[in-house]
């Protein structure tokens, strides 16, 4: 994997959370999910009660993640990265069982029902930005 693929994936592994991207029925949809990095393959965790992995499933899918959060600590630099990848299900071992952590109790008032998908990223891209501290908090009118 080339240096800045690299660097990119590193990044993933300073947030918990992204959005997994495909289309379902040809329309698009992002779904959030639980990742976590295990050599260079983005594992994720994602509610199966929606549906959505099945549409992932065998498909090329992009997933994205960022630290596009004001509140968090840091140098004021934000990241995005995005990898692109055909998407499997999966069981995890216990080892990345572990590295998940626990899930949450429920999603949109129904039981969470944990499901895992793997994708061995093709194509990765990270773009930084230079965050204006002044107006971090100004969104709206």
């Amino acid at each position: 994997m080339p240096t800045e693929d690299l660097r990119a994936i590193e990044l993933l592994r300073r947030v918990p959370y992204g959005r997994v991207a495909t289309s379902m029925r040809a329309l698009p949809f992002l779904a959030v999910a639980r990742h976590v990095v295990v050599q260079g393959r983005v594992l994720l965790r994602m509610h199966a009660g929606f549906n959505h992995h099945q549409a992932c499933h065998g498909s090329v899918v992009a997933y994205g993640a960022d630290n596009f959060d004001p509140r968090a600590p840091g140098d004021g630099t934000l990241w995005a990265v995005q990898c692109t990848g055909t998407a499997e299900l999966f069981e995890p071992d216990a080892a990345e069982l572990e590295l998940f952590g626990r899930g949450p109790h429920s999603v949109d008032g129904e039981p969470f029902d944990p499901v895992y998908m793997r994708i061995e990223p093709q194509l990765v891209t990270a773009h930084t930005l230079n965050s204006a501290p002044e107006r971090r908090y100004e969104h709206a009118l």
